[in-house]
């Protein structure tokens, strides 16, 4: 048996298409996050305060500009 390093099968993994399947999926957890993070936020501060759903309202449309922005920043680096 040959214990020698077999070399690459070039119908394998392409590490570029890998990058960009990285940062594609970290580009779309951003985006998740940034509008959960920005609701729970929201709802948080309308508990606090009492303003129910004024808060939480204005979170979803400043975690989801956050989540836009940063997919947008993402995606500039996959291609």
């Amino acid at each position: 048996m040959s214990t020698s390093p077999k070399s690459p099968d070039p119908s394998g993994p392409n590490p570029e298409e890998n990058r960009k399947a990285g940062f594609a999926y970290a580009a779309g957890f951003t985006v998740f996050a940034s509008v959960i993070a920005g609701a729970g936020f929201g709802y948080l501060l309308d508990r606090w305060l009492g303003t129910q759903p004024w808060c939480l309202v204005g979170g979803l449309v400043l975690g989801s500009a956050a989540g836009l922005f940063e997919f947008v920043r993402l995606s500039s680096k996959t291609y």
